[in-house]
């Protein structure tokens, strides 16, 4: 009977480790994208720019949130950084 009460509790528990994994390979790639296209921005000597700032930072905090696997939101970071990046580019 006890072994009955404790499936639902696994149950849950393995479809929240499932649930994390929805943006893991869209996360990495933005990431990889984005370090690429800051790396460039660096070369053509967009470095000091404000949009750059806010890119790096914005990264950073990706960064951070795919080591605690907070996917979605590494990948909304990291799609924002490349928006702020191109605006770095382009001399805004």
């Amino acid at each position: 009977m006890k072994a009955w009460m404790c499936v639902p509790v696994i149950m849950l528990a393995l479809a929240g480790c499932a649930g994390k994994t929805a943006y893991r390979d869209s996360c990495g790639s933005q990431l990889d994208a984005a370090w690429k296209e800051l790396d460039l921005a660096k070369a053509e000597g967009f470095a000091g720019t404000v949009s750059y700032s806010k890119a790096l930072s914005l990264l950073t905090g990706a960064k951070t949130q795919q080591q605690f696997e907070a996917f979605e939101g590494c990948f909304n970071k990291a799609e924002k950084a490349r928006f702020y990046i191109r605006e770095s580019r382009a001399g805004r």
